[in-house]
């Protein structure tokens, strides 16, 4: 959407106005609750039903609200998660790990390798910087960016309060190599629903996003594809092993979202998301989303 287009609806639109001030400012005044109930219907344009949720995505506002289990933050926390993983499925599983601090200027750039990835680990994508070549980095700026995601409030804007109280660090990983395909693997209720593959991302595309249940079937979720590929040159080799994977970490919570890569015939583990989309997906079919919010069993209530 080009700058004309964006400020016209931000006067015609007063829904896309409300969104537009959410993202940026998370009306922190708010509780939680009414917050959802704010954004759900600026995006759906239907109320949200937390009495008797339906869809999938009304379903993860009711567990943003009612399934709270203090081992959730843990879960989220891109640092101290990889000491949980390595106890599940590994370590060889684990990217590795270069270094880990609590402020930007305590990185020794110096002697960190010519590639490398920072981020941070209580949020997702807002200060990371991706290294392919240390001697055309701008250490400045990197430590710039670095700040402004330390500072960012991940929970306010979506409120996912798992991420209320992670302890903000800064990861160093090693960097794996360019376009890596993402498998982002959906687990209900501890068992691995679909696969959502995103393929053909560069420095300056976004990548299309596939859907595949666990036989590597096509899924037809996603209504914006720009062009179909070959479905077997995207298949995992390692499919069984991802399914396995992701069935142990998947059951920490009824809906959770485990990403992993394929990367020299080895699988690695991404991150676990417990929210996916926020339960914001408002691209998924409304027939998609009811299909999967009937699958997903929500538990007892634990505000």
């Amino acid at each position: 959407m080009n700058v004309f287009k964006k400020l016209l609806r931000l006067v015609s639109d007063e829904d896309y106005r409300y969104l537009v001030k959410a993202a940026r400012f998370g009306e922190d005044y708010l509780d939680d609750e009414t917050y959802l109930k704010k954004v759900y219907k600026a995006l759906f344009h239907r109320e949200l039903n937390l009495t008797s949720p339906q869809t999938f995505n009304e379903k993860l506002q009711w567990l943003k609200l009612y399934d709270r289990n203090d081992k959730y933050t843990m879960l989220v926390d891109k640092y101290l998660v990889r000491d949980y993983v390595a106890k599940k499925i590994g370590k060889e599983h684990l990217i590795p790990l270069i270094g880990v601090w609590d402020d930007p200027d305590e990185i020794p750039f110096e002697l960190l390798p010519t590639q490398f990835v920072l981020k941070c680990n209580h949020n997702s994508g807002c200060g990371m910087y991706i290294c392919k070549d240390k001697s055309k980095m701008n250490v400045k700026k990197v430590k710039r960016a670095l700040r402004k995601g330390l500072n960012q409030d991940y929970y306010l804007t979506c409120r996912e309060w798992p991420y209320k109280n992670v302890k903000r660090k800064i990861v160093c990983e090693q960097f794996m190599g360019d376009s890596l395909i993402d498998y982002k693997i959906q687990c209900i209720n501890g068992h691995v629903d679909h696969f959502m593959v995103c393929y053909g991302r560069t420095e300056t595309m976004l990548p299309d996003f596939y859907y595949f249940d666990k036989d590597w079937n096509f899924l037809p979720y996603n209504p914006y594809l720009t062009e179909l590929v070959d479905f077997e040159t995207i298949k995992p080799k390692h499919i069984d092993e991802m399914i396995r994977i992701a069935e142990i970490l998947g059951k920490e919570s009824p809906a959770m979202r485990v990403d992993l890569y394929e990367i020299n015939d080895h699988v690695y583990f991404g991150e676990m998301t417990i929210f996916n989309h926020s339960g914001f997906d408002a691209e998924l079919p409304y027939e998609i989303d009811l299909m999967l919010g009937k699958k997903l069993q929500l538990p007892e209530k634990k505000k």
